[in-house]
C-alpha cells in the first residue's frame, strides 16, 4: 500500500502524533511519502526523523512568497512538466473553476509534486490540508482521500473562514477521522456524512514511556510539570496563577514549564510580577528524550487547556497520554475531547476552563493526599494501554484504509463499533 501524508510542516517537534503514524506504517513495511507546506527548521528534531531517514521521503510544496518569483517558477514548472499531464496542469490553473486558488498558483504548486506519483491513500492531517486534498482529487490525483481532524481545524479555522469551509471536502472526501467523539458530533452538525466518519484517536509509543510509582520522599520538593507550546489555548496563565496561590501555603513546590511559543515573554513577565521566579521555571523547547526525563522527575502533571480568544481549541493533547503512561496524576480541564482521555477522579481531576480557584483546590487535594498518586497513576497507565497504544491504533488505521480501498462498508461499521 502506498500512502501519502499531507501536513502543514515537517519535521515538527510538537506533532509526534503524526510522526508516530508515519514510523508505525513504515515498521509495517508500507510505502510512505510526506508532502509538507514548509520546513519549520526547528532547533530540536525528534530522533526518529533521522532513524527512519524521513527527510528522504519529504517533498515540500515550496511556494515562493514573492509574487514575481512565484510566477517565474510556475512558468518553469509548466514548461518542464506540461507534456506529462497537460489536461491536469491546465485544470490546476483554471481560474473559472478555482478562482483565487488557481490565480495565486497555489494549486499548481501543490499538484506538481504529485504529478509522477500514484497513491492508494492520501491522508491529510488537519481539515485545512483536507481541503487541499479535495482539490487534488478534483484535478485528478488518484487515491482514497482521508482527513484527520484535530483541534484548530475544528475551531479557529472554521471561525476564521465560514461554517461551509469544508463543504467541498465533505463532498469529495472518502473518510473523515476526528480524534475524539466530541469532534465527531461537531462534524455531524456541520452536515458531514456520518457514514464516512470514524473516530480514530492519536496514540503514543508506550515502550518509550516507562511507568513509575509516584511517591514523595521526606523533605522532597513537590514537582509540578506542564509540557506544551506557550500559546493561549494551553492555559498556562491559569496554571501559573494557581501555583502562585498554592506557594503561599506550600513553600516546597517546584513548577517546570517546558515548551516554547509566542506567549513566552508574557508568561515569564507574569511569573516575575507574581514574585514566583524562584519557584516557576521555563526551560524552553524539549525533544522526546528530555520529555521522558521530565515525566520521571515530576509528581503531578498540569494542563489547563482553554478556548482561546480567537476560538482555537485543543483536540486531545498527546502529552496527557504520555504523562498518564508514566504514572503521573493529571489535572486538566473540561475542554473538547479531554474528558475522553482523563477520566474524572480516576486518573486525575478536571476543572472548568479558566477557573483558578478550582485548579488550586484540586492541586491542594493531590498535595495533601499523595497516597492517590500511585492509584491514579496505575489507572492512567492501564487506560492509555487500552485506548491510546499507537501500535494498536496503527493496525486499526490500516484496517480503515483497506476497508476504504475495497469500499467494504461492513468492515467500516464493525470498526466504528469498536472505537
Amino acid at each position: 500500500m502506498k500512502i501519502a501524508f499531507i501536513v502543514d510542516r515537517f519535521p515538527c517537534i510538537s506533532q509526534t502524533f503524526i510522526l508516530n503514524q508515519i514510523t508505525g506504517l513504515l515498521d509495517m513495511e508500507y510505502d510512505v511519502k510526506i508532502f509538507a507546506q514548509f520546513n519549520p527548521k526547528e532547533e530540536k528534531v525528534h530522533s526518529d526523523v533521522e532513524k527512519y531517514r524521513l527527510m528522504e521521503r519529504v517533498r515540500y510544496f515550496d511556494i515562493p512568497n514573492d509574487k514575481n518569483k512565484r510566477i517565474l517558477k510556475a512558468a518553469f514548472l509548466v514548461i518542464t512538466n506540461f507534456h506529462k499531464k497537460p489536461l491536469k496542469i491546465l485544470k490546476s490553473l483554471s481560474i473559472l473553476k478555482y478562482g483565487k486558488k488557481a490565480l495565486s498558483l497555489k494549486l499548481l504548486y501543490i499538484f506538481i509534486p504529485f504529478l509522477d506519483q500514484r497513491f492508494d491513500v492520501i491522508l491529510c492531517h488537519f481539515g485545512s490540508n483536507g481541503i487541499l486534498g479535495a482539490y487534488l482529487k478534483e484535478i485528478g490525483v488518484n487515491g482514497k482521500l482521508v482527513t484527520a481532524f484535530h483541534g484548530y481545524d475544528m475551531s479557529a479555522f472554521i471561525s476564521n473562514n465560514s461554517k461551509n469551509a469544508y463543504k467541498n471536502l465533505f463532498l469529495n472526501g472518502d473518510l473523515f477521522l476526528p480524534v475524539s467523539d466530541y469532534w465527531k458530533k461537531k462534524l455531524i452538525r456541520m452536515d458531514c456524512n456520518e457514514k464516512k466518519i470514524i473516530v480514530h484517536r492519536m496514540g503514543i509509543n508506550l515502550g518509550k514511556f516507562t511507568f513509575f510509582e509516584r511517591r514523595k520522599e521526606p523533605r522532597e520538593a513537590i514537582k509540578l510539570l506542564t509540557i506544551g507550546r506557550l500559546t493561549e489555548k494551553k492555559g498556562h496563565e491559569y496554571a501559573i496563577r494557581a501555583v502562585s496561590k498554592l506557594i503561599k501555603k506550600y513553600k516546597n513546590i517546584e513548577y517546570i514549564i517546558a515548551g516554547d511559543g509566542p506567549l513566552r515573554s508574557k508568561l515569564e513577565n507574569l511569573v516575575l510580577e507574581l514574585g514566583m521566579g524562584s519557584y516557576i521555571k521555563f526551560i524552553g523547547e524539549v525533544e522526546q528524550n528530555e520529555v521522558v526525563k521530565l515525566y520521571q522527575l515530576a509528581h503531578i502533571f498540569i494542563l489547563p487547556s482553554i478556548t482561546a480568544s480567537n476560538g482555537d481549541q485543543e483536540g486531545i493533547p498527546v502529552v496527557l497520554m504520555e504523562a498518564q503512561a508514566t504514572g503521573l496524576p493529571i489535572i486538566s480541564t473540561y475542554h473538547t475531547g479531554i474528558p475522553e482521555v482523563i477520566l474524572e477522579g480516576k486518573s486525575g481531576f478536571l476543572v472548568p476552563e479558566k477557573d483558578v480557584e478550582a485548579l488550586v483546590k484540586k492541586l491542594e487535594y493531590l498535595i495533601e493526599h499523595p497516597e492517590l498518586w500511585s492509584k491514579m497513576g496505575h489507572y492512567g497507565r492501564k487506560f492509555v494501554e487500552e485506548r491510546y497504544n499507537i501500535e494498536k491504533l496503527n493496525l486499526q488505521l490500516v484496517k480503515i484504509f483497506n476497508a476504504s480501498l475495497t469500499d467494504d462498508m461492513n468492515i467500516l461499521e464493525e470498526l466504528k463499533r469498536h472505537q
